[in-house]
C-alpha cells in the first residue's frame, strides 16, 4: 500500500528560547511570540491543529481538542542553522559547530577564489544582503569583481549582477568556490546570490542557489531513496542535501509558489516523502527584522493549511515543523537557538495527543521511519 509523507518547514518559526541560549546571544528570543503580537497575525488552524497548546508555548488561543499530536523539538546538535537543522530532523547530529567568520575570509582563500574564478573580490564582511549589492553593486557592475560577504550563519555568498555575471557562470562559480572551502574553511553553504536593476533600485532575484555541505553520513533521505521510496524535495531542500538522498527536487520561488507546487503534489501518486521549505519567513521576514511580514506570511500559510489538510487520504501523514528560530523583534537579524514545534495529522492515527519535549529534531526520522516501516 502506498504511503505518503509530506514534512514541511517553515524555516525559522521557533517558539522560545533554549536552555543554552545564551552561549549563542539569544536570551529572551521567541520568535512565535514576537510575531503574534502583530495585527497582521492569523492563526486560526494552526490553533485548531494544535500550535499554541506545545510546552512553552505562551501565545495564541489553546483548543480543547487538537488536531494534530504535538511536541516541543529540543536541538541536541551545536548550531542553530539551517543545515544543522535539517540535517538532525534526518538523523544527523553535528558535534562540532560549523566555522564562521565574523571578520571575513582569509586572504589565502580570497586569493584561491580569485584565481580560479578569474575575477577580484568586494567587500569580504558580515552584511545585509539587501543592503550590500547597494554599497557594493556599482563598483561590481564597474569592474566585474564578485561581491563576496558572509553573516552571523556559517555561510560564503557571492552576490552578482546577471548583466554581468550571467546565472550559469555565477553557478559554476560557487561550485568552484565550494570545493575551495574545505577543511577549516568548510562552511555550511556557499550561496549564489544574483541581482537585477540600477542603482539604487538593486533587487535580488528568485535564482538564488545554495552549494550545501554534503551530510557526513547517511540520513533518512538515503534510508528512503535506497528502500525504493521517493524523496521530492521542494524548495531549497535539495540544495541543503547537495542532493544525497533526494529523487527528484523542484524549485521554487517563494512561500507562495512552494505551498503551490506543494498542493499540486498533493493530486500526484507518489510514495514516500515530500519534504518541503518555506524560506520566505526566514529570508525576507526574520532576516530582516520584519515583523508584520512574517506575520502575514504565516497567515497565507494558515490559510492554505486549512485548504491542503482536507486533500489528505487516510495513508497520508502531514508534519510540519521548523528548524531554528529567527525573531524578528530582536535587535539581531541573525538566527536564534530555539525550540521548533512538531505538528503530526493523519487522518486515522493521530488523536491530538501532547507528546511533550522531545529531546532531539531527529524524532521527526524516527517517526517517518515507523511510518514507512524502516528500522
Amino acid at each position: 500500500m502506498k504511503k505518503r509523507v509530506f514534512l514541511i518547514v517553515l524555516d525559522s518559526l521557533g517558539i522560545g528560547e533554549m536552555p543554552d541560549a545564551s552561549r549563542f546571544g539569544d536570551e529572551g528570543s521567541n520568535t512565535l511570540k514576537s510575531i503574534s503580537k502583530s495585527r497582521f497575525f492569523k492563526a486560526d488552524n494552526l490553533s485548531k491543529a494544535g500550535l499554541f497548546n506545545i510546552d512553552g508555548v505562551d501565545c495564541g488561543v489553546k483548543t480543547s481538542r487538537p488536531l494534530c499530536d504535538f511536541c516541543r523539538l529540543k536541538e541536541r546538535s551545536v548550531g542553530k542553522d539551517t543545515v544543522t537543522g535539517h540535517w538532525e530532523m534526518t538523523g544527523v547530529i553535528s558535534t562540532q559547530p560549523m566555522p564562521v567568520f565574523p571578520d571575513g575570509f582569509d586572504k589565502d582563500v580570497l586569493d584561491e577564489i580569485s584565481a580560479a574564478t578569474g575575477r577580484g573580490i568586494l567587500c569580504n564582511k558580515p552584511y545585509s544582503g539587501t543592503q550590500v549589492i547597494i554599497d557594493y553593486g556599482r563598483q561590481h557592475m564597474a569592474t566585474g569583481d564578485l561581491i563576496v560577504y558572509t553573516s552571523a550563519d556559517s555561510v560564503l555568498q557571492i552576490a552578482a549582477h546577471e548583466k554581468v555575471v550571467p546565472i550559469e557562470e555565477l553557478y559554476e562559480i560557487c561550485k568552484k568556490v565550494r570545493k575551495i572551502m574545505s577543511g577549516k574553511n568548510a562552511v555550511g553553504r556557499v550561496i549564489a546570490r544574483p541581482f537585477v536593476g540600477e542603482y539604487p533600485d538593486f533587487v535580488r532575484t528568485s535564482n538564488r542557489h545554495d552549494y550545501a555541505l554534503e551530510p557526513p553520513q547517511d540520513t533518512l533521505l538515503d534510508d528512503l531513496k535506497n528502500n525504493g521510496y521517493d524523496t521530492i524535495g521542494v524548495g531549497k531542500i535539495g540544495d541543503i542535501f547537495n542532493m544525497k538522498g533526494i529523487s527528484e527536487s523542484i524549485r521554487t520561488t517563494g512561500n507562495t509558489d512552494g505551498l503551490k507546487k506543494t498542493a499540486d503534489l498533493a493530486d500526484r501518486d507518489f510514495n514516500g516523502l515530500c519534504f518541503v521549505n518555506l524560506v520566505d519567513f526566514d529570508a525576507l521576514y526574520g532576516h530582516r527584522n520584519d515583523v508584520d511580514g512574517y506575520a502575514k506570511a504565516v497567515a497565507e500559510f494558515d490559510d492554505w493549511l486549512g485548504k491542503f489538510i482536507p486533500r489528505l487520504t487516510d495513508e497520508d501523514t502531514l508534519l510540519v515543523t521548523a528548524d531554528h528560530g529567527c525573531d524578528p523583534a530582536t535587535p539581531s537579524t541573525d538566527h536564534s537557538r530555539e525550540y521548533v514545534p512538531l505538528l503530526i495529522y493523519n487522518k486515522r492515527t493521530t488523536t491530538g495527543a501532547d507528546l511533550g519535549t522531545k529531546d532531539g529534531f531527529f524524532f521527526i526520522a524516527d517517526t517517518v521511519r515507523k511510518i514507512f516501516g524502516l528500522d
